[in-house]
């Protein structure tokens, strides 16, 4: 008798790229997704096995494309970094992401977040926190043994799995490294490096004007019959 292979479900169908949705509706909800996913990815720079990543479609479930999701940013550890059109989660080890984030704009709908939340639920996320830039609101939900459940208090939580901590003020929300150094936009990133050249600049000139000084110093002692003790 001969057997024949059936094809695997998931190689036969087209799994997008892309949803046609944008990844941001204002400037407000693209600037916090990207301090959030860059500044995951500076903390994670030196994790080869932690893999950051905003506004890519997730699949969790092979042979079904219309099971899917974008997190305006997400962290999954235990999978390289490393370029993907999307995250098809049966050809990375079967690993979901455990943590995810998402910016809310005026566009959200309640029952668009009420069907995200059951997504990530089914699907294994540990940690879901979610962000409205507008209200100066943080909501963060943490996998307990019924699934997601919400966080009673924000201000100061520390994530289990990435160390940050998520400090409310009366200008919003700030998150800091476990280092103690505030999430910076690129700009503020920018000008930090910049500062940080000036001030090796500075060291550089003084070292200089030091080493100047020391050799007026000699020339003089030798001048004088004296040799320098250097």
């Amino acid at each position: 008798m001969v057997q024949q292979l059936q094809p695997d479900a998931s190689a036969t169908v087209d799994y997008p790229d892309s949803d046609g949705q944008p990844m941001a509706d204002n400037t407000k909800q693209f600037r916090w997704i990207v301090v959030i996913k860059e500044n995951l990815e500076l903390l994670f720079a030196d994790a080869p096995h932690v893999f950051v990543a905003g506004d890519l479609l997730w699949y969790p479930v092979a042979g079904d494309n219309a099971i899917r999701q974008a997190p305006d940013a997400m962290v999954v550890m235990g999978r390289p970094k490393g370029d993907r059109g999307s995250y098809r989660q049966w050809e990375e080890a079967d690993i979901a992401p455990q943590v995810v984030f998402e910016i809310l704009s005026p566009g959200n709908r309640f029952g668009e977040m009420l069907r995200k939340l059951g997504f990530y639920d089914r699907h294994g996320v540990e940690e879901y926190y979610i962000y409205d830039p507008d209200k100066l609101e943080l909501t963060g939900l943490q996998r307990a043994e019924a699934g997601l459940e919400v966080i009673d208090t924000m201000d100061g939580w520390v994530s289990p799995r990435l160390q940050i901590r998520f400090q409310m003020t009366d200008s919003g929300l700030e998150i800091y490294r476990p280092d103690g150094q505030r999430f910076l936009t690129y700009t503020e990133l920018g000008q930090q490096l910049e500062q940080e050249r000036e001030r090796a600049e500075q060291e550089r000139e003084r070292a200089e004007q030091e080493r100047e000084r020391a050799d007026r110093l000699a020339a003089q002692l030798r001048a004088a019959g004296l040799e320098p003790d250097l």
